[in-house]
């Protein structure tokens, strides 16, 4: 199994809740809404899930092995660090070119 693609689809700078990503696996199956969470000692990932009618959060689709989830959630999480660093590149050359207009 290869991760063919990671598209990081929001950002959220408030609360626990830090992103939301879709990845591909072998450029033909799509899993969307995964959340990148902030836990009280790390960054992990929550699989797409849905309430069932007890109220209950029950993963639609999720990895079976610890090394799977293992693999998804190190690819997803340098994804997103990534993803971090090009747009705090951005802001800083987007204010270093406001501060030349000046």
């Amino acid at each position: 199994m290869e991760i063919t693609d990671i598209k990081i689809r929001k950002i959220i700078t408030e609360g626990r809740l830090r992103a939301v990503v879709s990845i591909t696996i072998d450029h033909m199956l799509a899993v969307h809404d995964i959340k990148i969470v902030q836990g009280d000692e790390r960054l992990f990932i929550a699989m797409p899930s849905r309430k069932d009618e007890n109220g209950v959060f029950r993963d639609i689709v999720h990895p079976i092995l610890p090394d799977a989830r293992k693999m998804i959630e190190d690819s997803i999480l340098d994804a997103y660090q990534k993803h971090l660093a090009l747009i705090e590149v951005e802001a800083q050359e987007a204010a270093a070119a406001a501060d030349t207009e000046a």
